[in-house]
């Protein structure tokens, strides 16, 4: 008997791991040799992989593709319609798919609804990417981005709350916060 859920509408190729208790919903698709951890929760219209690494705990909204080459960590929010591309060149009549770039998300980072993420970067851990950004280089740990292209405004903590420092410091339920050399120490409590 099967610890997870998927819908009937949705299709799961053959040599796909789904972990216990995750959830893939209306009108989506995970192709062949992709793992997805689990716990995790799949909206309607999604397609995953070929070949890609779903961690545990991971959220994705309605609308998202998550293509080979993009890897997610465990805990990760994808926000509806967000994109990623594999691709930095693409061109309908030349194949590329030996040039995918490898996109990764870290632990516990966020990324909001219709924003973008070129390929080839590193979102770092607990980072917030707010929704309609266009991420097209790496972001530091618990970095706060927004705009086109995405540009650091803040801190957020693990809380996902925007941080409020005083002298070099800030603190919310989770870790204790200190900016050195523009970036974050953290301490967890």
């Amino acid at each position: 008997m099967d610890t997870f859920f998927v819908h009937e509408s949705s299709i799961i190729d053959d040599n796909v791991t789904i972990g216990t208790e995750t959830k893939i919903w209306h009108f989506s698709h995970v192709l062949k040799q992709t793992t997805i951890g689990k716990n995790c929760s799949f909206g309607q219209n999604c397609v995953i992989g070929p070949k890609v690494n779903i961690g545990n705990g991971v959220k994705v909204q309605n609308n998202v593709s998550i293509y080979e080459g993009v890897e997610v960590e465990d805990d990760v929010f994808l926000g509806p319609s967000m994109v990623f591309t594999n691709v930095v060149n693409p061109r309908a009549f030349i194949q590329r798919k030996e040039e995918f770039k490898k996109t990764l998300l870290k632990k516990g980072c966020s990324v909001g609804a219709n924003a973008t993420v070129i390929c080839g970067v590193t979102i770092g851990e607990y980072a917030l990417i707010g929704s309609g950004a266009v991420v097209n280089k790496d972001v530091k740990p618990y970095a706060l981005m927004v705009g086109v292209p995405a540009k650091q405004i803040g801190w957020v903590g693990v809380s996902g709350n925007t941080l409020t420092f005083i002298d070099n410091m800030a603190q919310d339920q989770f870790a204790q916060y200190k900016i050195i050399d523009n970036n974050l120490q953290v301490t967890f409590i």
